[in-house]
């Protein structure tokens, strides 16, 4: 019973393979190919393709290999030959100029046949993209711009490739101050945009091309056209929300920037814009909001999050600084720097004050003596410690504190002197040194 299941199995796999043709032989060659036997994989690469001749990937292989061992007349022959059999499929005509375009170039004859095999697929494709492309970049290659021009004006809009094209190629060939020139890019995106408005690289390339020839309001009018048709385009409508800023249409600025994160919070540019504009404006907590989300959204370095901590947290903004530093040391994990400045922001955080001491402690047993030399994170500390009533370490660090603070640091220091002298009175020891380090912390404040 085993031995017929067996058997057959082995005449359904060589019927299969019997089957296959081409398929096979193909797949014979990549084995071969992969095996470095370059000769046997052309054999059955060659084979593949006589039993089928359609196929112009085996015919585009063989071309090439051909091509590689210097007989590109072969491969030229190859191609003809296919092409005589389907002499009305545009496609080939292209791939077949493409092969010459690579394997023939410097050579006289391939240049010829190229510009005829591109010729040939425009003339059964007239105006359509692909054959123009290929024209207008074999004429530039030969220096024939003119040649070039009339080509482009042959192309029919059929699709917003072949409008971006036009507008690309029209604008390098033309000299900038070239009025009709710039008419007709102006007709031919006012056209596609009629018949495409929900197009998103249509509506970009009007707008930037209005922006770039003076008409700001014209550039903001194809992304209104644009966004009216497809609310969901949110980059576009970003990018809507900043021409009306450079329009200096403040209000209306603001308000499609808004819309934009109302639907999606976590656009970035719609951030950055923002944050640049509410610090232009001088609304410092307004652009710290801002920034803070982008640095949350998109990351950074640990000196971009450690200075807008330090503004928010002059701001009072110790919850965002906290959320913010949250984040930074998620992406900075042995970052000391953004630790200490976490467990400062944590600690003034009334949301979170109760974490604060796990997280100084994490830090002065990862930083060792290299935490206790910085005079702030000493200084919160002691606060810390003086809250849960450890006397004992909130001394430790005030006193190292105050040894450590620079000159400019004045108040801080009459901070720390008047904790120190807190310690001291209510514990009924130092009075005097007391009463003298309070003295020098009233005259450090005048």
């Amino acid at each position: 019973m085993l031995m017929q299941a067996r058997v057959s199995f082995l005449s359904m796999a060589l019927a299969s393979a019997v089957s296959a043709g081409p398929m096979l032989d193909f797949s014979y060659g990549v084995l071969e190919e992969r095996r470095g036997n370059e000769e046997k994989a052309a054999e059955f690469y060659e084979r593949a393709y006589r039993a089928d001749p359609t196929s112009m990937h085996l015919l585009g292989m063989l071309a090439e290999r051909l091509a590689e061992t210097d007989d590109l007349t072969g491969a030229i022959g190859l191609w003809e030959e296919a092409l005589r059999g389907s002499p009305e499929d545009a496609r080939a005509w292209i791939a077949f100029g493409d092969f010459l375009g690579s394997a023939g170039r410097g050579d006289a004859t391939a240049s010829r046949k190229r510009e005829q095999a591109y010729r040939k697929a425009l003339k059964l494709k007239p105006g359509e993209y692909v054959p123009i492309q290929r024209l207008v970049s074999l004429a530039r290659e030969q220096g024939e711009d003119d040649r070039a021009r009339e080509l482009i004006e042959t192309l029919t809009p059929q699709s917003e490739t072949a409008v971006l094209y036009y507008v690309s190629t029209t604008r390098s060939l033309y000299d900038s101050r070239d009025e009709k020139a710039a008419r007709r890019i102006d007709e031919r995106l006012a056209q596609a945009m009629r018949e495409q408005p929900d197009s998103a690289r249509l509506a970009r390339a009007a707008s930037e091309h209005y922006r770039l020839t003076g008409r700001l309001d014209r550039a903001i009018a194809a992304l209104q056209e644009h966004v009216e048709a497809r609310p969901e385009s949110l980059d576009l409508k970003i990018r809507l929300g900043i021409l009306w800023f450079s329009k200096e249409e403040d209000e209306e600025g603001l308000r499609v920037l808004r819309e934009v994160l109302d639907v999606h919070p976590r656009k970035s540019l719609a951030h950055e814009s923002l944050a640049k504009y509410y610090r232009k404006a001088g609304q410092a907590k307004e652009a710290m909001a801002h920034s803070a989300e982008l640095l949350k959204i998109q990351g950074g370095g640990s000196g971009e999050f450690l200075e807008l901590a330090d503004e928010l947290m002059a701001s009072d903004e110790f919850r965002a600084a906290r959320l913010l530093l949250e984040k930074a040391v998620f992406e900075h994990e042995d970052d000391v720097e953004l630790r200490k400045k976490l467990a400062i922001a944590t600690a003034r955080d009334p949301e979170t004050r109760e974490r604060a001491r796990h997280l100084f402690n994490e830090v002065e047993e990862m930083a060792g003596s290299e935490a206790t030399t910085d005079s702030v994170f000493l200084l919160e500390s002691a606060k810390e410690h003086l809250s849960r009533g450890e006397t004992d370490l909130a001394e430790v660090r005030l006193r190292k504190a105050i040894r450590n603070f620079p000159p400019d640091a004045r108040a801080q220091t009459a901070a720390a002197m008047r904790a120190l002298a807190g310690i001291w009175i209510s514990s009924g020891k130092n009075e005097d040194a007391a009463r003298l380090l309070i003295q020098r912390a009233d005259a450090m404040e005048e």
